[in-house]
């Protein structure tokens, strides 16, 4: 198995934006009512994305109130693809990585990452996340994960030796994946000595696809874009799922969110 270095996720997934945004599913709805009840998003808000891509959470922020919403992006054809699908909104669009991007520090009332921290250096950046923060602000790390060893796949055991071959950072260093792994998460949001209130939810639940969905989705993945022969193992994803498992795919995924509060004191 090849690791795939951080600094891919710069990259990895422009190749065809609108594609991206239509394959990948939302958050739950409980993610953003978490936000509003837990972390305060609410008109006015000021908050920044970090890693916002095609902006899948970034509409439901604004239209929870995020204003201004400032959205750090480093691949250029995934910020245009965001700056042209949202336009009259109160979106600034960064085209930098985040520890490059050029930010006003205590100036944030919420700090928003969905499924793009695990490509940046935890520490680094929590750091950097917790000089932006106002004193009370927060800070949420959310993913959707792809798969759940807790409970049977059946389409997962069928291609898991097609797929073999790269681990992106998400799968996280300690057999789990980086965004289910609770105890590492909360203990890196504790560690910085930033945050006086840090806290997590973690959901399972079901996501159903067509065999063309389950191409599309695949095709989104790191692990499959580092790969020369990705046309190859996609059209034998597609007849997997066509012929094996008579055009429906059911995947297991987990959604989890962790929050931290930024101390007055840091």
């Amino acid at each position: 198995m090849t690791d795939i270095e951080k600094s891919f996720g710069r990259q990895a997934f422009g190749l065809n934006p609108a594609a991206y945004h239509s394959a990948r599913p939302d958050y739950p709805d409980w993610v953003y009512d978490m936000l509003v009840t837990r972390c305060g998003l609410r008109p006015g808000t000021k908050v920044f994305e970090i890693g916002a891509g095609t902006g899948t959470a970034t509409r439901r922020l604004l239209a929870l109130g995020a204003d201004p919403l400032v959205a750090i992006e480093p691949d250029a054809r995934l910020a245009d693809f965001l700056e042209a699908s949202l336009p009259d909104q109160p979106l600034k669009v960064l085209r930098a990585p985040f520890e490059e991007a050029a930010l006003p520090e205590v100036a944030f009332d919420l700090g928003i990452c969905a499924a793009a921290f695990h490509w940046l250096d935890e520490e680094t950046a929590l750091q950097k996340v917790a000089r932006l923060l106002k004193p009370g602000g927060w800070w949420a790390a959310i993913w959707n994960i792809f798969g759940d060893a807790s409970r049977p796949d059946p389409f997962h055991d069928a291609t898991h030796e097609l797929l073999s071959g790269f681990d992106s950072p998400s799968a996280g260093t300690r057999g789990i994946p980086f965004g289910l792994d609770a105890e590492a998460r909360t203990e890196a949001i504790k560690r910085s000595g930033a945050f006086d209130i840090v806290d997590y939810k973690i959901v399972p639940w079901q996501l159903v696809l067509t065999a063309d969905e389950t191409v599309a989705l695949y095709a989104t993945y790191s692990n499959l874009t580092a790969r020369e022969d990705r046309e190859a193992v996609l059209a034998e994803l597609g007849r997997i799922a066509r012929e094996e498992f008579g055009g429906r795919v059911e995947r297991n995924m987990t959604t989890s969110v962790f929050v931290g509060r930024r101390g007055v004191g840091f």
